[in-house]
């Protein structure tokens, strides 16, 4: 697959769908997720329907640029995150950072402009794009995902034990961990096998637990953006789903009403993932928006 080198020295490791004569169409994974979850075939739909679909994998993750060895004050970071007082331990990177990386990649495709889609931290750093970076944007739509106010879009206490609990470096035992998921995952679409399909692809393509805390730390130390969010003029799509465990739909609530003109979709029967049955309805949505942002 191609890789993109960045002033910045970050590699992306990315690839495209559909047409490069098409509308660009960027694709951010979330906290640890690799850019394989999102799906070919989800991917292929929306070229189907007129992108150029790009997918990468962010910075700690995947197979783009690894900080080996970089320490973070992770704990430091979450007490002053929660508690509001004393001052922020130095992090590696910001959501700023990861956000400038979508946009270098885009600069390296030589694209001027782009709708942008970003689920869960992904949501985050689309938000940030259109805070940073809002006249290299046609559109944006923000999956599952909220304003970085810790009083809203909260984690149920079991999901963020899942989501953090150390993964197993063992291959079987990280494919049989993925049944974990599902404490998060959609109620009614739940699937376990391809659960485990998922986790045996992520864990054979780049196993890389150590970047998690550095992800973690970019989140956490980058702080509410609801007042600067007040201040995009982007078209921004909020979908957020009801099922959703991980980060609750306080968030997605929170999002929209913080961006002037954004639109709310909330989904019955979605969790933290975008189960297959929903694809029509998820890309339906993110192609008239990006139609209706253009026109």
């Amino acid at each position: 697959m191609p890789r993109a080198l960045l002033p910045s020295g970050i590699e992306l490791e990315y690839d495209t769908f559909g047409s490069p004569d098409d509308p660009a169409l960027l694709l951010v994974m979330g906290f640890t997720a690799q850019m394989i979850g999102w799906d070919e075939q989800f991917c292929t739909m929306l070229a189907d329907r007129g992108r150029h679909v790009v997918r990468y994998d962010n910075r700690d993750c995947g197979l783009s640029t690894h900080l080996d060895g970089v320490p973070v004050d992770t704990d430091g970071v979450l007490t002053v995150a929660l508690s509001g007082e004393g001052t922020m331990p130095d992090v590696p990177y910001l959501l700023s950072d990861m956000a400038a990386d979508g946009i270098g990649l885009l600069d390296h495709l030589g694209v001027d402009r782009a709708h942008v889609v970003g689920a869960s931290m992904g949501g985050m750093i689309v938000q940030t794009m259109a805070i940073e970076h809002p006249d290299r944007l046609h559109s944006v739509v923000s999956v599952m995902s909220t304003t970085g106010d810790p009083s809203v879009g909260r984690s149920a206490p079991e999901a963020m034990e899942a989501l953090l609990a150390p993964p197993p470096t063992d291959r079987d035992a990280y494919i049989d961990s993925s049944s974990r998921w599902a404490i998060w995952a959609s109620k009614r679409y739940y699937d376990a096998e391809r659960a485990r399909r998922n986790a045996a692809a992520s864990f054979d393509r780049a196993f890389y637990p150590e970047g998690a805390s550095r992800q973690m730390a970019a989140i956490l130390a980058s702080g509410d953006r609801t007042s600067r969010l007040g201040e995009v003029r982007v078209p921004m799509l909020v979908i957020h789903g009801e099922d959703d465990t991980l980060i609750e739909p306080s968030g997605g609530v929170a999002t929209a009403a913080a961006v002037p003109g954004a639109r709310l979709v909330r989904l019955a029967d979605m969790g933290h993932d975008i189960p297959e049955p929903l694809w029509p309805t998820v890309v339906d949505e993110i192609i008239g928006h990006g139609d209706s942002a253009v026109a």
